[in-house]
């Protein structure tokens, strides 16, 4: 019988498949809710326990872990009737790793800790790629006891895992995060876009730039994707307008005015709007072999 504690994992997607699959391998008994049975069949496959809702994972874990879509979808599974703080075993440690709402963080470190359990937000940056090689960032805000006993955990999908402080501040460093990669991304289309225009072999051209000052995780890992037309979501454009609002809402609360996430938004909308929501966010590159 495994010493490792039960962890219920809710929300197997393009990134939570993969790490729910890694904790599996290192052990853990793991127990999995999310919205489509289907998506799961992997990991129950491979030994999961499958559960009907994200309360009854929760009840017979001491580790939940939640990576689902939308702030809406965290504030559900969380704080709604027959959820996790409902159900979930006093003691327990509470880990979303959505890329969620900070005031939202902060209101379910409350109910938790009124509940007597610590919650965690582990807002996580690495893509597919980062969840399938378990390399994902994770930053993390809450109680530091909280993290201490979850890092041989988070140690299962990561490997840069930095505490950032209390509750909600995981949630701002991944704005933090992704205001850097929303203009990091129309830089690197813009890049490409005039290497065609050019005449140059956008290929050859990223051999040149890719290890020097222009070198990013989008230009090493999108770019090569984008020259093969390849717009498969590592992370999908609908989810990336979520957090640019999300980071736009957060900055305005602040009275902080962030042009260049201003404008990467309207292009991505405009992007959605064309019926690329569901694509990744390298399909960006699309609006410029339209011009």
């Amino acid at each position: 019988m495994s010493q490792l504690p039960a962890i219920a994992f809710i929300g197997t997607g393009v990134m939570g498949r993969s790490m729910a699959g890694h904790l599996l391998a290192a052990g853990h008994p793991v127990h999995v809710h999310t919205r489509t049975k289907s998506r799961a069949a992997d990991l129950l496959n491979a030994g999961a326990v499958w559960h009907d809702s994200a309360g009854a994972a929760a009840a017979v874990s001491r580790v939940v872990i939640t990576i689902v879509g939308y702030p809406s979808d965290v504030e559900a599974v969380y704080l709604g009737t027959g959820g996790i703080i409902e159900n979930a075993q006093a003691g327990s440690v509470l880990i979303d790793m959505t890329t969620s709402s900070p005031a939202l963080a902060e209101r379910i470190a409350d109910a938790a800790s009124a509940a007597g359990m610590s919650a965690l937000d582990a807002p996580v940056s690495g893509g597919d790629i980062g969840a399938r090689e378990a390399r994902l960032s994770i930053m993390v805000g809450g109680n530091r006891d909280a993290f201490d006993r979850a890092l041989p955990v988070l140690a299962c999908v990561g490997k840069n895992i930095v505490y950032q402080g209390k509750a909600g501040s995981g949630q701002h460093t991944k704005m933090c995060n992704q205001i850097a990669i929303a203009s990091g991304m129309l830089g690197v289309c813009e890049s490409l876009a005039y290497a065609k225009k050019s005449g140059l072999d956008p290929a050859t051209v990223l051999k040149s730039i890719e290890s020097g000052a222009a070198g990013s995780w989008s230009l090493t890992n999108l770019a090569p994707r984008i020259l093969n037309n390849d717009y498969t979501p590592g992370f999908y454009v609908k989810h990336f307008i979520k957090d640019m609002r999300i980071a736009i809402e957060s900055a305005e609360a602040m009275q902080l005015d962030l042009p260049g996430l201003q404008l990467a938004k309207k292009l991505y909308d405009q992007l959605a709007a064309e019926g690329c929501e569901d694509d990744g966010t390298q399909a960006l590159f699309k609006l410029y072999q339209s011009s």
